[in-house]
């Protein structure tokens, strides 16, 4: 009886589809998910990595830009993604301090941090003060004369509420007491867009997407938001320089997982993004944006977001609730 047992389960073995190989991520497209329209710093950034992992990769890595609520909308979506690898997030420093934004406002958040899971950082600039050539303002003493002069008819724009584009303007603001009208739009390019065709008087964003508009000669910086002065703005002070200490924000752009995505996903991508920091093609397009690459991965990574999201979460604390 045992033998007749063993012998039928030998034969149903052998009629059995054989158990495949676990497959070498990635065999399909994968998109990437940038939260803002295009034109961002997160689009700049964006588009030569996903360019980079396609030759490495050998498969689609389409940009899928999904704007809307200063970045929160792209964010939940990917939060909310199987998590597989196949849906990422080239996410802006303000993904950390959305959530916080929304409880500040007294409503439940779409997503919270821990539901995405830092892979790789590419770029970290601190944020420049830019106003359009034509105008008299000069420097930052001279900008903050004119809008005191002026209470609420100086306009800036920005991402949205609590983007990485407002918080920055919103710390000026309260480190040298100024009244300013903000502008909210659905991203960076747009308000980009909107300060070159008249519409602003300034703008705070991230060097890359002003760096071509620096250089045709249509837009001047006159301050920054960084430690120690800009590499390729190399005239521009910080305004930490100028007497504001607590006037110190960084846009960096990295690439996040659903939180959950298998661990050998996780090195795949790593590893990708390690590859990509070193092609020199992407770097040379990278430094021609006006951005700094940045790269950082694994436990550094996690150690400067961390870090700089207790920060950011702070400065929404103290920013409070906005009508």
């Amino acid at each position: 009886m045992k033998r007749r047992v063993l012998i039928g389960s030998i034969a149903a073995a052998s009629l059995a589809p054989p158990v495949r190989a676990q497959e070498v991520f990635p065999t399909r497209p994968v998109t990437i998910v940038v939260a803002f329209p295009p034109g961002g710093q997160a689009d700049v950034v964006g588009r030569p990595v996903a360019a980079t992992l396609e030759r490495i990769w050998r498969v689609a890595v389409p940009i899928q830009n999904r704007g809307g609520a200063a970045g929160a909308i792209g964010n939940a979506a990917v939060a909310r993604a199987a998590p597989d690898g196949y849906t990422l997030l080239m996410a802006l420093s303000s993904m950390a301090l959305l959530p916080e934004a929304a409880r500040v406002n007294g409503r439940e958040p779409t997503y919270t941090p821990d539901m995405l899971a830092p892979i790789a950082l590419f770029a970290a600039d601190p944020t420049v003060l830019v106003v359009p050539a034509a105008s008299p303002i000069r420097t930052i003493e001279a900008f903050i004369a004119d809008v005191k002069a002026r209470p609420g008819q100086v306009s800036y724009s920005s991402a949205g509420n609590y983007s990485a584009l407002h918080v920055p303007m919103a710390q000026l603001s309260q480190a040298a007491g100024l009244d300013m009208l903000h502008v909210p739009f659905q991203g960076g390019g747009p308000a980009l867009t909107a300060l070159l065709g008249g519409q602003v008087q300034c703008l705070a964003s991230g060097p890359g997407p002003i760096a071509p508009h620096v250089r045709a000669g249509t837009l001047r910086p006159i301050a920054t938001w960084g430690r120690t002065r800009l590499a390729g703005f190399d005239d521009v002070p910080t305004l930490i320089e100028k007497g504001f200490p607590d006037c110190e924000f960084y846009i960096w752009v990295g690439i996040f997982a659903p939180a959950g995505t298998p661990a050998p996903v996780i090195a795949r991508i790593r590893d990708a993004s390690r590859q990509v920091a070193a092609d020199a093609d992407f770097r040379r397009i990278i430094a021609a944006s006006g951005n700094t690459l940045d790269f950082r991965e694994g436990e550094a990574f996690l150690r400067f977001y961390t870090e700089d999201a207790a920060r950011l979460v702070r400065t929404v604390r103290a920013l409070g609730k906005i009508e």
